[in-house]
C-alpha cells in the first residue's frame, strides 16, 4: 500500500509530505483547491507522461517520491528482478520522478535509475486510479478473463497442462513431417551413402589402430637390415656367442692354474649370459617389427579409404559408425512410409481432444460464473443510482489461433447505461462519475479479486447526493477492509465514512498562491464536513448534522 508521498515544486505545491495508512482516506476541499494536482503528482511518480508545465514557476525541477509497503511475495519483486533492480525484503519500495523545467525527466526505483516505462508497469501493480480518463484496471478487457476466473474460483491448471501437451504433440508431428520430407528428397543419395558406409563398416577407434599398426610395420621395414646384420654377428657356429662359449670351455680347463684365469672365466661366463640375453631380445624385437609387405599395403589402403570417407561426409573417422546408423534410420523412416507419421497424428489428435475437453469445462464454468457475477453487479447498481443500467459478462469462443493455456474464451465486461441502449465496453462510458460508480459496483461484486493494493477514486460521487452518496461511502468502506482506498470527494456522506481525512486548500501571501494538504483532527474534520453540508457559511445546524454523520459511520 501507499505509505508516503513527497511532492516538491509541482504547479502550486511548493513542498508537501503526506503519510498514509490502510483503510479509507478522504481528500476534500473547495473546487479549484488543487485536488487534481495531487493526483497528477502521484501519476507522475507512477510513470505518467512528464510535462514541464507541472514544474512550479521559478523552480528548476519538480520531484515526486512515493513509498509503498508490499508483502515479500508481491509480483513487483519479480518484476524488479527481471529488470536488474535490487529490492531488500521487508524494505519499502520507493519510486521517484524528476521533471526539469526544460522538459527532461528522470526516474528512480529504490534510488536506482529506471525508465518511465518501468514505472508505468510498476504502477499497474501498485495503484488503480479510477476516474473519468482512467483506462487501466477494470477498464482493460485483457484482464477481464482473469477477474472472472478469480470470482468463480476457476483454475486453469488442467487446461494449461493439456494445452502444453497438445502443442508438444503438434511440434513432434511437424518435426517428423519435415524430417520425412527432407529425407524423401535425399532418397537417392541416402541409398548410395548407406550402401557405401555399410559395406565399409567402419568402427570407432579403427583409425587409431590402423595408424599404429602401419607405423610399427614401417619402422620394421626401416630396421630390418640392421637387425639381420646384428643377428648375423651373434648367431651361427662362427657367431660371436659361439666364439664366447668356445673360449669359455677352453679357459675352464686351465682356470685352476692361476687365480686370474679363474676371474677371467667368471667374466666370460657373464659375457655368455649377457650375449644370450641380447640374442633373445634381438629375436623379440625382430618378431615385433616383422612385417608383411602385403599386410602393410592392406593396412595403408584401409586407413586412407577410412580417412577419405570421413572427409567426404565431413565427420571424424570415429563418427562414421554413428553416421551409418543415423542415415540408415532416415532411410528406414522413408521405407516405413507414413506409419510413424500416422502414429504421431493420432497422438496429436488425442492431445487436442483432451485440451478441447478441458477448455469446454472451463467455458461452462465461466458461463456459470458470468451469470453469478452479472447478478452480483446488478444488485449493486440501484443503490448507486445506476438502476437504469444493465451489466453483462460476455464469454464467447476465440478463433483457434488464439487458444491458449487459459482456454479458448474471450471475456469482456459490457454495460448499457439507458433502457434500449446497446451494450458497449466499460471504457465507452462518457460520464466520469457514472464510470467510477460502475467500477465501484464491480469492485464490490468481485470482492477485490485481482486488484492493486491501493485504489483511488476521483470524485466518484459527482452528480449524486443523499442516499446514493451514503451507498457509495458504505461500499468504499467495505472495500477498504481488503485494500487501501483513497477517495477525492465532494460528498459529506462519503467523507464521514473515512478513517482519515485530509483537506486540500489554497493559500495566498499577497505574491504567491500555494496548494497545501492538511490532515484533520476530529474537530477539524467535523468542521470540514459541516462546510461540505452548508457551503461557505458553516451553521450550527450543519455542525450538528456533521456530528450525526460521523457518529453513524
Amino acid at each position: 500500500m501507499l505509505t508516503a508521498l513527497a511532492i516538491r515544486d509541482v504547479v502550486l505545491i511548493e513542498a508537501l509530505d503526506l503519510e498514509f495508512a490502510s483503510g479509507l482516506g478522504a481528500l476534500t476541499g473547495e473546487t479549484g483547491a488543487g485536488k487534481s494536482i495531487l493526483l497528477d503528482s502521484l501519476g507522475l511518480a507512477l510513470g505518467a507522461r512528464a510535462d514541464s508545465g507541472l514544474v512550479r514557476q521559478g523552480a528548476s525541477q519538480s520531484v515526486v517520491t512515493a513509498s509503498f509497503d508490499l508483502p515479500a511475495d508481491h509480483a513487483v519483486a519479480s518484476l524488479l528482478a527481471e529488470n536488474g533492480l535490487d529490492a531488500e525484503p521487508g524494505e519499502p519500495l520507493v519510486v521517484r520522478r524528476i521533471v526539469k523545467a526544460d522538459g527532461g525527466s528522470r526516474a528512480f526505483v529504490n534510488d536506482q535509475p529506471a525508465s518511465a516505462a518501468l514505472l508505468r508497469e510498476l504502477g499497474s501493480y501498485l495503484v488503480e486510479i479510477h476516474g473519468q480518463h482512467d483506462d487501466r484496471g477494470l477498464l482493460n478487457p485483457r484482464g477481464h478473463r482473469a477477474l472472472l476466473d478469480a470470482f468463480g474460483r476457476i483454475s486453469t491448471d488442467a487446461a494449461a497442462s493439456a494445452h502444453r501437451a497438445w502443442r508438444e504433440a503438434e511440434t513432434r508431428l511437424e518435426s517428423a513431417r519435415e524430417d520425412l520430407e527432407n529425407a524423401a528428397r535425399d532418397r537417392e543419395w541416402l541409398d548410395h551413402a548407406v550402401a557405401e558406409l555399410s559395406a565399409f563398416a567402419a568402427e570407432p577407434g579403427e583409425e587409431a589402430e590402423l595408424a599404429a599398426e602401419r607405423a610399427a610395420m614401417q619402422k620394421g621395414a626401416r630396421l630390418s637390415d640392421d637387425l639381420e646384420a646384428v643377428s648375423g654377428h651373434l648367431e651361427g657356429s662362427e657367431g660371436g656367442l659361439a666364439q664366447l662359449r668356445q673360449a669359455a670351455r677352453r679357459l675352464d680347463r686351465i682356470a685352476a692354474e692361476h687365480p686370474a684365469l679363474a676371474e677371467a672365466l667368471a667374466a666370460l661366463d657373464r659375457a655368455v649370459i649377457e650375449a644370450a640375453e641380447a640374442e633373445d631380445r634381438l629375436g623379440e624385437a625382430s618378431r615385433a617389427l616383422a612385417f608383411d609387405p602385403a599386410r602393410l599395403e592392406a593396412v595403408e589402403t584401409r586407413l586412407f579409404d577410412l580417412r577419405a570417407l570421413a572427409r567426404k561426409h565431413r565427420v571424424d573417422p570415429d563418427q562414421l559408425a554413428a553416421l551409418t546408423e543415423e542415415l540408415a534410420q532416415r532411410l528406414a523412416l522413408i521405407d516405413a512410409g507414413g506409419e510413424g507419421i500416422a502414429a504421431l497424428e493420432a497422438e496429436a489428435r488425442a492431445a487436442r481432444a483432451a485440451y478441447e475437453e478441458e477448455a469446454a469445462t472451463l467455458s461452462a464454468a465461466r458461463q456459470m460464473a458470468a451469470v453469478r457475477l452479472d447478478a452480483a453487479v446488478k444488485a449493486e447498481l440501484a443503490p448507486l443510482k445506476l438502476d437504469a443500467a444493465r451489466f453483462r459478462t460476455i464469454v464467447e469462443p476465440l478463433a483457434e489461433p488464439q487458444w491458449s493455456g487459459t482456454g479458448r474464451d474471450r471475456v469482456e465486461f459490457e454495460i448499457s447505461t439507458n433502457p434500449g441502449a446497446p451494450f458497449a465496453p466499460l471504457v465507452k462510458i462518457a460520464s466520469g462519475g457514472e464510470l467510477s460508480r460502475f467500477i465501484l459496483a464491480l469492485k464490490v461484486a468481485l470482492a477485490e479479486e485481482g486488484g492493486a493494493a491501493t485504489m483511488i477514486f476521483d470524485e466518484i460521487d459527482r452528480g449524486v447526493g443523499g442516499a446514493v452518496a451514503s451507498a457509495i461511502g458504505e461500499r468504499l468502506a467495505r472495500l477498504s477492509a481488503r485494500a487501501q482506498i483513497l477517495v477525492v470527494t465532494h460528498s459529506p456522506q462519503v467523507a464521514a465514512r473515512a478513517d482519515r481525512h485530509w483537506l486540500i486548500a489554497k493559500s495566498h501571501d499577497g505574491l504567491v498562491t500555494r496548494t497545501g494538504v492538511h490532515a484533520l483532527d476530529a474537530v477539524e474534520r467535523r468542521e470540514e464536513i459541516a462546510r461540505m453540508l452548508s457551503g461557505a457559511e458553516v451553521t450550527d445546524e450543519a455542525r450538528a448534522q456533521a456530528r450525526r454523520l460521523l457518529e453513524a459511520a
